[in-house]
């Protein structure tokens, strides 16, 4: 089963040493499918169509404290797997989140 771990950024999100051994964890344990880091959010671009105009404008869509940083989709046996992976994430420490999604398959 493919999770997605959707990372919010916290008090650990700068520990850099602490996300190179995450992501050799996962890549060596054979869980690794895909994953990236977001750049900055204030970096980001809003897209949205009203009717047929579409509307651009700078910045996040909302307001909000939390901010996505980045993901990891992984490949496990069940749920339960993903939510141990999940609590390992530096994402997930120290006020920050990780939102776990099963992948759906078309």
């Amino acid at each position: 089963m493919k999770y997605m771990l959707l990372i919010y950024s916290g008090g650990a999100a700068g520990d850099f040493e602490a996300w190179v051994a995450y992501d050799k964890s996962v890549k060596d344990a054979g869980v690794y499918v895909s994953g990236e880091s977001l750049t900055d959010v204030a970096q980001a671009t809003t897209v949205r169509v009203d009717g047929a105009e579409r509307v651009v404008t700078d910045g996040p869509f909302a307001e909000t404290r939390e901010v996505l940083g980045g993901y990891y989709v992984l490949d496990v046996p069940d749920k339960q797997t993903a939510l141990d992976w999940a609590a390992r994430c530096p994402g997930s420490w120290e006020g920050g989140a990780v939102v776990l999604r099963e992948c759906e398959q078309y």
